[in-house]
């Protein structure tokens, strides 16, 4: 037998982004669930029906005893009471405990991890421009709001709504066998509910929307302070970030308030017309009864579906109101995560085939949107197995010359080649697999010290992953590492953005894991700036080894680490001013001349931009 709890598969993709529009949007995240979803609606139309059937058969078993002898009853009556018996221990149980495992185990776990899945899948294809623009915590808020908000929606709307209605037509139908104006009279009774909700599901919707704003507001700023704590205990800052964290709470209470505001009018209106619905309704049934037009237990079939309708068109309406304030939720996520790809591989696209690591610069431009920085026009052939040096400083366009290559941007003119083939025309997760990177920047996950440097070769072996951490002079502190969990050595975990390190330690495991991918090209963006001296020189040898026939982009502001270069490129406000060797450009007497002449430790210190 199948495992119910995947009928809906989890992780299927969607075609095509997000839509920006409330429906379409529904429709691209709940795709590949609607057969499961339509019969979870019959389940709980069935349901509905037998909480009416319900009032039904207990007036007919009240009117059956009224006009039996009592001595004879339980005789007369055994194939109707065993049949009540049936419907209410046996059928009533099983559809409505058929409605609840659709709920519990069917809907709700996969439609969460359906949406979730797609909006992440979506979100990890954006540009990085994307998230350069936005707080983090307040990127996966979205995401988790919009899978929640989704999620209840269905739910509720399968459960509560589908369920109602049924109940209220049947219901009308039920008193229809009692009396034309009993039903006419309860017809008018939800004429005034549904304009009440009318007039009140739009500023529920509204004010909900606002507070979801305000709550991923809420979540980025406290998300943005923790990550960064150690820059606010660096600077005294910590009343700086409360009072941050404040400003955001406060708007984040006062959106909370107009939402509270709006849901306590509607709730009290609520009350006050379903009050109303138990004195229409069973009045209407008993002055019917004192004319002889209705009997004792129509009077009960009335007053019982006249209570349960009274009841549910509360529990009905709070879920409404729920459902529209799920539906401001999402409209807001839409808004964040919707956006298309702002960078996509072209129709048709191929992987990229590095057979030599031949990379040219051809007249190539990137401003930033026409902002200051960039490049200003580069041409640049570079051999294959060549080892290029870039220095120049800070803001010359060294690390947007990587961010081009690695094409986390699309140039704005001229192009880009790797053996020949334009990066533009190829897909860009082969073309970051033929390029291993260490920046200076390291990045650690809140992983293993294995998965870490894993993560340049996912199937690497444990002895691929010791040989490689070895080589980076990383094995024997690594060797050494405990977590508060009582993991040790490779299976420690390194805390998030492998704050458990030094600046050292970060860079050396970033450069185990450039060596066990094996990348043709190998990009140093600073990639020894966090070593001390000694330790620099201890895996010079192994860089070196590691640099072996593979094409080589380095850029130092330490010239010591690049003067053994091939070919040693400077830049100056996004173009190339010099090129040539350690030696050459030392004769040429110009910038690179004076960079070496004021550097202090081989370093190019702030007044090499002067």
């Amino acid at each position: 037998m199948k495992d119910i709890s995947k009928l809906i598969a989890p992780f299927r993709p969607a075609k095509g982004p997000p839509p920006g529009a409330l429906v379409p949007f529904l429709r691209w995240a709940l795709s590949g669930s609607f057969a499961v979803t339509g019969a979870s609606a019959l389940v709980s139309v069935a349901a509905g029906v037998l909480e009416v059937l319900s009032a039904l058969i207990l007036g007919r078993v009240i009117d059956t005893a009224l006009a039996a002898e009592p001595g004879g009853f339980f005789a007369g009556n055994m194939g109707l009471l065993l049949g009540v018996a049936a419907f209410f221990v046996i059928l009533r149980p099983i559809v409505m405990g058929l409605s609840g495992l659709m709920q519990s185990v069917v809907l709700s776990p996969s439609i969460y991890t359906l949406v979730l899945s797609r909006l992440h899948r979506h979100t990890l294809g954006q540009a990085v421009s994307f998230f350069d623009n936005d707080f983090a915590g307040r990127i996966a808020q979205k995401q988790m709001q919009a899978a929640r908000a989704t999620t209840d929606l269905t739910v509720d709307t399968i459960q509560t709504v589908f369920f109602a209605l049924a109940s209220l037509i049947g219901s009308a139908f039920l008193l229809l066998t009692i009396d034309t104006l009993t039903a006419g009279l309860l017809t008018l009774w939800l004429v005034g509910y549904v304009l009440l909700i009318r007039a009140y599901m739009p500023k529920i919707r509204a004010t909900s929307t606002a507070r979801a704003a305000a709550r991923a507001m809420v979540t980025g700023q406290v998300v943005d302070t923790i990550t960064n704590i150690k820059t606010v205990k660096l600077f005294g800052h910590s009343d700086h970030e409360d009072r941050a964290a404040i400003d955001a709470m406060h708007q984040f209470r006062e959106r909370s308030l107009g939402f509270g505001k709006v849901s306590a009018g509607f709730r009290f209106w609520l009350m006050a017309l379903a009050g109303t619905l138990p004195v229409i309704v069973t009045g209407a049934t008993l002055v019917f009864w004192s004319r002889g037009a209705a009997s004792p237990g129509d009077i009960a079939a009335a007053g019982a579906i006249s209570l349960r309708l009274a009841q549910m068109t509360g529990w009905v309406s709070f879920t409404l109101m729920t459902i529209y304030s799920n539906l401001g939720e999402i409209e807001d996520a839409i808004h964040t995560l919707s956006p298309a790809h702002g960078l996509t591989d072209r129709d048709g696209a191929r992987d990229l085939a590095v057979r030599q690591g031949a990379v040219r610069f051809e007249g190539v431009r990137f401003t930033y949107g026409g902002g200051v920085g960039g490049l200003r026009g580069i041409d640049l052939d570079i051999a294959p197995g060549e080892k290029i040096g870039v220095v120049g400083a800070s803001g010359a366009g060294k690390s947007t010359l990587v961010a081009a290559l690695l094409r986390l941007y699309d140039v704005e003119q001229g192009r880009i080649t790797i053996d020949g083939q334009d990066i533009s025309g190829v897909t860009q997760e082969s073309l970051r697999r033929q390029i291993g990177m260490v920046t200076q920047d390291t990045a650690m996950f809140n992983r293993s010290a294995r998965d870490n440097i894993r993560y340049g070769h996912p199937d690497a072996s444990q002895q691929a992953v010791e040989t490689a951490a070895s080589r980076a002079e990383a094995h024997g502190f690594i060797a050494d590492l405990a977590d508060l969990k009582g993991r040790r050595g490779y299976d420690a975990h390194l805390g998030e953005r492998g704050v458990k390190l030094s600046g050292g330690q970060r860079q050396r495991i970033a450069i185990a894991r450039a060596m066990l991918k094996d990348a043709p090209i190998l990009v140093l963006d600073e990639a020894t700036s966090a070593l001390d001296s000694e330790v620099e020189a201890q895996i010079q040898a192994a860089l070196e080894q590691a640099m072996q026939g593979k094409t080589v982009i380095a850029i130092a502001h330490r010239l010591s680490t690049i003067a053994r270069m091939d070919r040693i490129v400077v830049m100056e406000g996004g173009r190339i001013v010099e090129a040539g060797t350690h030696d050459a450009l030392l004769d040429l007497g110009e910038v690179y001349a004076r960079y070496w002449s004021r550097q202090s430790g081989g370093f190019l210190g702030q007044e090499a931009a002067e």
